[in-house]
């Protein structure tokens, strides 16, 4: 990072906006995950029946989980082309357009026709717009955690780069929250609901974004000329070393939320329906836990590091991993509770509290969005077929099929952090914390 704080160069203290940016930041993220995670719960609860023939049900449900994989797929493809236009033309921008695109996305989906009336056309239809999301998201996460960080004060950038990811776990409780009482609607009124309200969200959040100012590091690398002519190029070319840290970071978080909130819902309410309800009031606890823990976790690692935190959440769901499928075969509400609150709650948002600041530290500013955008969503895009493939092995071994694909992620981002260097030791720390002392008297 810069060291700079000459006139005209970012400060060491942050920007005056830098928790209005942050916030405005999370705002986004929030609706972004609303709008995509809508479409996971609706896979799981609906999708199946609604877009496919009813002839065989296990068919129905895999061919629902691919259809939400599509998504995932174009995730690399929209993390490289909005992280080429944040590194290139900046960071505000590729937010304001990934959130109209998004926005336009999810409530097509709301007023698809269903397979009964137009047959094979709407999954047609449903695999297109679900590819339209997938780019859409891709697109959105780089832009706004870059923004966080770069407006930050140097001391605080793990917090701050937390709070755009608490609205990760913000914007899945709002999903499961409308998704629950839209379970108390009419027909097709259940699944289309939460769909349709997610354009009140994309207006509020376009309003909010669309106030805040440019990222200080990226003004000062175009002022300077240290922005690359094609940032994904060269990101490729001089940072392909970190893509690969970044995608193994991110895999086992990727695989420990779609496995817990998207299939492990699936999965209880198949075999014990009069669950649902209480599986997804779990998931919307988790996910209001969730907001809390990503915060505090992002915070922590501005005290000890970012790499001590993440080896721990590795460690913590490689001892989930069974546990959490022997406790929901109880068919005990307080136990699938508890496994929700543990998975999404602890294990998942201890995860994204870290990521925002260590996934952004591994790339320098002028390929900063490219790099981390295209690591993260090539491992999303990876962690999308998570439900697929777990439904796969619970239907040729069981459920211990689905605990071992929990653990092997689990595994890969534990070699992934042990293999990354700390980007926020204790000599940076303190050389940081020097400077901003230094700062602070000099204002």
């Amino acid at each position: 990072m810069s060291t700079s704080t000459i006139a005209g160069q970012p400060s060491v203290l942050g920007t005056k906006d830098r928790v209005k940016t942050a916030i405005a930041a999370a705002v986004g993220t929030s609706v972004e995950n609303y709008d995509f995670i809508a479409y996971g719960t609706a896979s799981a609860l609906y999708f199946g029946a609604v877009f496919f023939p009813e002839s065989d049900r296990f068919v129905g449900t895999l061919l629902s989980f691919a259809t939400l994989a599509v998504g995932f797929v174009m995730r690399p493809l929209g993390g490289a082309i909005g992280g080429y236009f944040a590194d290139k033309l900046g960071r505000k921008p590729v937010l304001v357009a990934a959130m109209i695109v998004m926005g336009a996305a999810t409530f097509l989906i709301g007023v698809l026709p269903t397979y009964e009336q137009v047959g094979v056309l709407a999954p047609v239809l449903l695999v297109l717009i679900r590819m339209v999301q997938g780019l859409a998201f891709g697109a959105e996460w780089g832009g706004a955690i870059t923004m966080a960080y770069e407006h930050a004060p140097w001391h605080r950038r793990g917090m701050f780069a937390a709070i755009p990811q608490s609205g990760n776990p913000l914007g899945i409780a709002l999903a499961s929250g409308v998704f629950a009482w839209s379970a108390t609607l009419s027909g097709d009124w259940q699944w289309r609901t939460p769909f349709l309200l997610s354009a009140v969200l994309v207006i509020v959040a376009l309003i909010v974004r669309s106030r805040l100012s440019e990222s200080p590091e990226f003004q000062e690398a175009q002022a300077s000329g240290t922005t690359e002519k094609n940032p994904f190029l060269a990101t490729l070319r001089d940072d392909w070393q970190s893509i690969l840290r970044v995608i193994a970071l991110r895999v086992v978080e990727s695989f420990a939320y779609y496995s817990t909130a998207t299939y492990l819902l699936s999965y209880i309410t198949e075999r014990h329906p009069d669950l649902r309800p209480v599986a997804l009031g779990a998931i919307t606890a988790a996910s209001i836990l969730a907001i809390a823990v990503t915060f505090l976790a992002g915070s922590l690692t501005d005290r000890i590091g970012r790499r001590p935190l993440y080896i721990a959440a590795c460690t913590a769901a490689i001892l989930f991993a069974f546990p959490m499928y022997l406790l929901t075969n109880t068919a005990q509400p307080a136990l699938v509770i508890a496994v929700f609150l543990i998975g999404i709650g602890v294990v998942h948002a201890s995860f994204t509290g870290v990521q925002g600041s260590l996934l952004t530290e591994q790339f320098r500013t002028a390929t900063r969005t490219s790099g981390a955008s295209l690591g993260y969503q090539v491992a999303a895009a990876v962690g999308g077929f998570a439900p697929l493939l777990a439904a796969a092995l619970v239907g040729a071994f069981g459920w211990p099929g689905a605990a071992l694909l929990y653990l092997g992620a689990a595994i890969v981002g534990l070699v992934g952090i042990l293999a990354t260097k700390e980007t926020w030791g204790r000599a940076e720390r303190e050389r940081v914390l020097a400077l901003v002392a230094e700062e602070q008297r000099r204002s």
